[in-house]
């Protein structure tokens, strides 16, 4: 089956209160997306953002970013006033997420709404609660524990409590009892929305693809609460960290500095900690795209003290042994593999082994010495084509900063013209590709430059920001989006078979 899909973040969406939200505007964009004959949405991570505001450096790998709790719908639960956070300046500019008022002033907002809720004999929060317990205590604490310290990282707390001794954690517990019981219920709150989003999108015929990062921050709930699984001291230290090597973009390769994974260990544990990572994310998700999937055949280290990424070593990953392990547990799961960067022989066997369709990338393809694997004429049926990925610039933004090399073996390549632009013309040409699924990012489909670009890995500072304006999600678009994936017989099955008739 053909299909099509538009990638665009949750925090991208249009909203006046600084940030996208699980409210009515989510709700309109599956209406965009339903009326343009699209298949799939595809988000980023949906954890709270930590280091640099990524959502791939996460406090938690479960939890929900309170940042996307709607006031709307608290409103309407006659939790909040509309005036309690109407009137609040979230950002100097509509088009950006200013993350610093965020962070100081939407917590204080949801905390007028908590003392307001009666958690205490609320059924569904009680049943929440039991049934997240195996990470939402550990991380509610931690939360809890980190505003106590000033958002100082876990690994500068005092060693009794960084060391997670019982009898302090005991005592703390009892001290920190409402502000745990506040990330708890915004918690709560997240999920309740976010399934009903998804529900939304379900009943509409619209596939969720939710993104996981292969690798935890260093400064997470998952780190503290679980250390045997990571390749840390006894203090936390990690003894390596991860990265990626020195290449034509970066000399001295991206330091990422999470850490690794004790992966004898996890084999040992039958790699349970994975399983149920794996678990949660495909309740929240229709579909499961894996970061950096060519880390489970190798990994590239460094050492912890290094400042970049230069004197790495790559070392053996779990393969398919984890793959297997998933699969014996959970049964077989809808999963995209993000299977960029520098591939070998035995990554290649690892992705054909696990039967997850990989990744294209078009604007990796445009070097015209090579018959690049990124060209739409060498793709397989079993694949998933992009335009571009939140790591890339915009199609446009690539043809202006690009080697003139490149640009014009596009534009040969793919016959661009001017008329038309370049955007539609790379649109046009991932669409008419035998890949199977087709994903465009909601910058390039309304012509962005470099503008609109989400994330320049190895920058610090002004990335995770871009956000759509209003109008841009329109039917005169989706009008223009259901006819090229009518063209190129994409359109939903039901949909398909009802316009043959």
């Amino acid at each position: 089956m053909r299909a099509n899909g538009i990638l665009m973040h949750i925090s991208s969406l249009p909203s006046d209160y600084g940030i996208g939200t699980l409210g009515n505007e989510a709700k309109r964009f599956v209406d965009f997306l339903k009326k343009a004959g699209q298949t799939y949405w595809q988000v980023l991570p949906i954890c709270p953002t930590g280091f640099g505001d990524s959502p791939y450096q996460s406090f938690s790998s479960y939890a929900g970013n309170p940042y996307f709790i709607d006031f709307d719908i608290l409103r309407d639960k006659g939790l909040l006033s509309e005036a309690e956070y109407a009137n609040i300046i979230w950002s100097e500019s509509y088009d950006i997420v200013d993350y610093e008022t965020l962070y100081f002033n939407r917590y204080i907002v949801l905390k007028k709404a908590f003392d307001r809720f009666d958690y205490k004999s609320d059924a569904q929060y009680g049943e929440f609660c039991r049934k997240n317990a195996f990470w939402l205590d550990d991380y509610a604490l931690f939360m809890a524990l980190k505003n106590k310290y000033n958002g100082a990282s876990f690994d500068t707390w005092p060693d009794d409590i960084k060391l997670r001794k019982p009898d302090v954690l005991e005592s703390e517990k009892v001290a920190l009892a409402e502000p745990i019981e506040f990330e708890k219920v915004m918690q709560f709150w997240f999920f309740e929305q976010w399934f009903e989003i998804k529900n939304y999108a379900n009943e509409n015929g619209i596939k969720i693809i939710g993104d996981i990062p292969i690798y935890v921050s260093k400064d997470s709930a998952d780190l503290w609460s679980d250390p045997v699984q990571f390749d840390v001291t006894e203090d936390f230290t990690p003894r390596e960290v991860a990265g990626v090597p020195p290449d034509e973009f970066t000399a001295d390769g991206q330091l990422w500095g999470n850490p690794l994974y004790n992966w004898k260990y996890m084999q040992k544990d039958n790699y349970s900690w994975w399983c149920r990572r794996i678990e949660h994310a495909s309740t929240i998700y229709d579909v499961i795209r894996i970061d950096h999937f060519r880390g489970f055949d190798s990994y590239y280290c460094v050492p912890f003290t290094d400042t970049n990424a230069k004197n790495g070593v790559w070392r053996k990953g779990p393969g398919m042994k984890l793959f297997n392990a998933i699969s014996a547990k959970l049964g077989a799961l809808p999963i995209i593999a993000e299977d960029l960067g520098y591939l070998t022989a035995s990554v290649h066997r690892l992705l054909k082994n696990s039967g997850f369709p990989g990744m294209k990338v078009m604007q990796f393809a445009f070097d015209p010495e090579k018959d690049s694997e990124y060209l739409p004429h060498n793709y397989n049926e079993k694949c998933v084509v992009y335009t571009g990925t939140h790591d890339n610039d915009t199609i446009l933004g690539w043809f202006s900063t690009a080697e003139k090399e490149q640009t014009e073996f596009a534009k040969e390549y793919l016959r661009l013209n001017d008329t038309e632009g370049y955007n539609w013309g790379m649109i046009k040409s991932a669409m008419a590709s035998k890949a199977m699924l087709c994903i465009i990012t909601m910058q390039d489909l309304i012509a962005l430059g470099s503008e609109g670009r989400m994330n320049t890995p190895a920058k610090l500072g002004g990335n995770w920001q871009w956000r759509i304006g209003k109008e841009c999600i329109n039917d005169w678009l989706a009008c223009i989006m259901y006819k090229q994936t009518k063209i190129y017989k994409r359109l939903p099955q039901a949909e398909s078979i009802a316009e043959d008739e």
